[in-house]
């Protein structure tokens, strides 16, 4: 989908295996940083200090009600990170971007994510550490 991975910045870290998803889902950094600023639902992901967030793919509204078919998810970790600046020591926030996937329909509350992708994050941050 992407012809060069989006860059790490202060604000973002993109791991690697999040870039592969992306690849494999087909989603865009834009889209992965739409879901990141505006979800939908919000949850405590299962891998340890994470947080899972969900927009739908097309949102519609039917007999007032809010309905979907399909659901991109981020599953990312904020990390702290402090400067030294002129004897002062600042924190800032960092999203360290884990992993993405789309699901297809509407996804249960919580756990809404697949054991594949669980196992497969897992190791991600285990080999990190």
């Amino acid at each position: 989908m992407f012809s060069k991975p989006p860059k790490n910045t202060k604000q973002f870290f993109w791991t690697k295996h999040v870039l592969e998803k992306m690849r494999y889902y087909g989603l865009s950094a834009q889209k992965i940083l739409g879901v990141i600023n505006r979800p939908l639902r919000k949850e405590e992901g299962i891998v340890k200090n994470t947080i899972a967030i969900m927009q739908p793919v097309s949102l519609k509204i039917k007999d007032g009600k809010k309905v979907w078919k399909q659901e991109v998810w981020c599953m990312y970790q904020k990390q702290q990170k402090a400067k030294k600046e002129k004897l002062k020591v600042t924190g800032q926030k960092q999203i360290k971007i884990i992993s993405a996937w789309r699901y297809p329909g509407v996804s249960p509350k919580k756990n809404p994510i697949p054991e594949e992708i669980l196992r497969e994050a897992s190791e991600e941050l285990e080999s990190m550490v």
